[in-house]
């Protein structure tokens, strides 16, 4: 994190954060057909690539403390950060998180999704299901003068309720001219604790959710990180501002 100070943005402000996040959400969309047994992950990220640029935005993860690459794409057992290559092709039955962020006249619009790859194992299924609530349930509990901590409850309780682990190492962050800053956002903990939340505060929500242990290796890349049971993951991602009554998703297309 760059910075501990919580920054409360303005309605302008806000206002250019709704932009990028409709663009995130808008390239997730445009990437959902293309997520099909025989494509690599190579192929997706130069086509996320190719579709920013032409919609006058940059890929913020492209050379972000050295990343090689526009987008993260994190297949089974691979909890975040996986690097698109092309020998990595898609296989019927596999699950991918794919992760965006452009950054659209100054501002991050970060979001993400697991897609199914063809059909899905019923424990895979499960697994995604769980995550998508798990996020829902997490946004679910911001409001003005709620604590951080009250986010990762919801979650944690969802998630271990079900059988499945909560990862402990990679945790949600503010985001707006900065791509990762104050408040860290933890994906467990104890209700009542952790700082209030503000009006004006914007920030993800993204729970990692493993079928095994929450306990992850990094591999040599620096970058990959992977379930240390070998066991599947998955994840869900909004960028969210509090609201004056409540909270809002920024990163949802169109309209919403």
């Amino acid at each position: 994190m760059k910075s501990e100070t919580i920054e409360l943005l303005s309605s302008r402000e806000l206002d250019k954060m709704r932009t990028a996040g409709r663009l995130a959400a808008e390239l997730l969309c445009y990437l959902e057909p293309l997520v099909k047994p025989g494509v690599s992950t190579l192929e997706l990220n130069d086509e996320a690539e190719r579709w920013t640029k032409a919609q006058g935005a940059k890929s913020a993860p492209l050379g972000y403390k050295g990343f090689p690459k526009s987008i993260c794409t994190s297949i089974n057992e691979v909890v975040c950060h996986g690097i698109p290559n092309a020998k990595q092709i898609l296989q019927d039955g596999d699950i991918i998180n794919i992760d965006v962020t452009p950054i659209v006249d100054g501002y991050y619009g970060d979001t993400s999704k697991t897609f199914f790859v063809g059909t899905p194992s019923p424990l895979a299924k499960k697994l995604v299901e769980v995550t998508h609530e798990c996020l829902k349930r997490g946004i679910a509990e911001v409001k003005p003068d709620a604590r951080i901590g009250d986010i990762g409850a919801a979650i944690q309780e969802y998630a271990e309720a079900q059988g499945f682990s909560v990862v402990r190492n990679f945790v949600g962050h503010g985001v707006h001219r900065v791509f990762h800053t104050a408040p860290e956002i933890p994906h467990y903990g104890k209700r009542g604790t952790g700082k209030r939340m503000r009006a004006g505060m914007v920030f993800t929500i993204e729970p990692m959710i493993n079928e095994g242990t929450w306990e992850v290796d990094v591999l040599e890349d620096g970058w990959t990180a992977v379930t240390q049971d070998r066991k599947l993951s998955a994840q869900f991602e909004h960028t969210v501002t509090v609201t004056a009554d409540g909270v809002e998703i920024l990163t949802l297309p169109g309209r919403g």
